[in-house]
């Protein structure tokens, strides 16, 4: 489902990333130079010591400092005596996420001024923008290349708006046109990213965040925010709220303080960082506070920016297992924790959420795709799993029951349709299987034989890349037990 509406905007304290907005709305570059003020470049010494000074760290989740990744690229420029490109990654595919749209939509000069800083200070070839292909902030964007000149030629890439295709990796993968898909080996975009080139690889946060602090410097950037996490933080914040919204406010602000602003019932608990995120309680929530070290004290993450709100009616575990089977359908299917592992870990939530196996197949599915992906996918899958089973620990006993805890399932995660235009199940007819197990022999990475001999899978829809193994289960089946329907969307 293509995303095209922005939601509200709104600020706790001063406003920097959001600064005009009330006044103009979109900031033209007149605008934009009439609330910012003029900006200059910066040799590379100079950036180096202001990203360290205001402890600039990566907005898009993984929260890498800016300056270890400056540094990398500038030591590998000279060491392979090549030019540099700077690439800015405003994808955005966590469909939970509007921070990066928003600022694209609103404030493009400030995403164009931090990334002509590090071309600058790089004497980089190229800036390359991507942006995911529902078209939300591409033509805001457009228009601000349009009205001004940027020091280096700038293009905009677009790419499939999933949730893997905004990776590090698959970015650089689809700029160089290969598959949008994380590459299979680890590698780092500094050493050899655009056509082999040493690349420096942001978030669209992460340079409107430097663009700012190249106008005020490390000292009255500092005066917001923590000593820990200077600044401000920009908040998508969504689910049950009544009132969602991305919100600027300055880092240690009390999460309390964004929920009632955003109108956020008590409920079973909040997603926080997004789908690679954790989930932490409501009595967390009074606790917690917005930075990286607040929320991870309640045993939360800031992520990516995101906080999904669960109101009193809905079924928490099976909103997270929405989530799980989800991200088991996004991975690229190229290394064995996502394509065997992670339908396996939606078919274990699956199952402990129905009441039909306890919560230690999550943690054993889990454990078999920690650490061992080859990008971050399958780790941060995994905890977002292993968190709802603690957080949720007493709806799960409801649910061990047999009865459930009585609440449906909302939809309030923000889960885009299907990548899949015609998503699939395998459904299997009792009434004629007679436990041949050889459709568990085709398609292993999806059908296990249970402890009596007969097939067992994830309710989940068949992963494209297994759907070439499931049709043939169907055909080898002796009984015709097991057909192909096409999946709820």
């Amino acid at each position: 489902m293509m995303r095209t509406t922005v939601p509200p905007v709104a600020c706790v304290g001063e406003p920097r990333l959001t600064a005009g907005f009330a006044e103009f709305g979109r900031l033209d570059l007149f605008a934009h130079e009439e609330v910012h003020g003029p900006i200059g470049p910066m040799e590379p010494a100079n950036l180096l010591r202001l990203a360290e000074g205001i402890q600039l760290k990566g907005k898009g989740g993984a929260g890498f400092p800016f300056a270890k990744k400056l540094r990398a690229v500038l030591e590998s420029c000279e060491r392979q005596d090549a030019s540099a490109i700077v690439v800015v990654n405003a994808t955005e595919g966590e469909p939970a996420s509007w921070k990066d749209k928003v600022l694209l939509t609103r404030a493009p000069h400030l995403v164009l001024d931090g990334a002509a800083l590090a071309a600058y200070a790089l004497d980089a070839d190229e800036i390359i923008i991507g942006v995911a292909d529902d078209g939300v902030g591409q033509e805001s964007l457009m228009e601000a290349l349009g009205e001004r000149r940027m020091p280096v030629p700038t293009s905009v890439v677009t790419v499939p708006h999933r949730f893997i295709s905004g990776e590090g990796g698959a970015l650089v993968n689809g700029i160089n046109g290969l598959p949008h898909i994380p590459p299979g080996t680890k590698k780092r975009s500094s050493d050899s990213g655009v056509g082999g080139l040493p690349t420096l690889l942001s978030n669209a946060e992460t340079y409107a965040q430097l663009a700012i602090a190249a106008r005020l410097g490390p000292y009255e950037y500092a005066a917001l925010g923590t000593d820990d996490e200077p600044g401000t933080v920009l908040l998508t914040v969504t689910g049950a709220a009544k009132r969602p919204a991305v919100v600027e406010c300055a880092a240690g602000t009390p999460l309390r303080e964004i929920l009632d602003l955003c109108e956020v019932p008590d409920g079973a608990g909040i997603l926080t960082g997004g789908y690679h995120g954790k989930w932490i309680t409501q009595e967390a929530a009074d606790r917690a506070e917005i930075s990286r070290k607040g929320l991870a004290a309640v045993g939360g993450t800031l992520g990516a920016g995101i906080i999904v709100a669960l109101g009193p009616d809905t079924c928490p575990l099976g909103e997270a297992a929405q989530v799980v089977r989800y991200l088991a359908g996004e991975s690229a299917g190229q290394c064995g924790p996502c394509k065997m592992g992670l339908p396996e870990l939606a078919r274990s939530v699956d199952l402990a959420v129905s009441g039909s196996a306890p919560v230690e197949v999550v943690r054993a599915a889990a454990g078999d795709v920690k650490g061992r992906g080859a990008c971050s996918h399958p780790d941060g899958t995994a905890r977002f799993a292993l968190s709802a089973m603690e957080v949720f620990a007493e709806d799960l006993r409801l649910h061990a029951t047999g009865d459930g805890c009585g609440k449906r399932v909302k939809g309030l995660m923000g889960l885009p349709g299907a990548p899949d235009p015609n998503p699939q199940k395998l459904m299997l007819d009792w009434s004629r299987c007679d436990g041949h197990g050889l459709c568990a022999h085709v398609v292993p990475d999806f059908i296990r034989l249970d402890a009596n001999g007969y097939p067992a899978f994830p309710a989940t829809p068949v992963p494209t890349w297994l759907r070439e193994g499931a049709l043939k289960a169907v055909k080898v089946c002796p009984e015709l037990a097991l057909r192909l329907a096409k999946a709820e969307s």
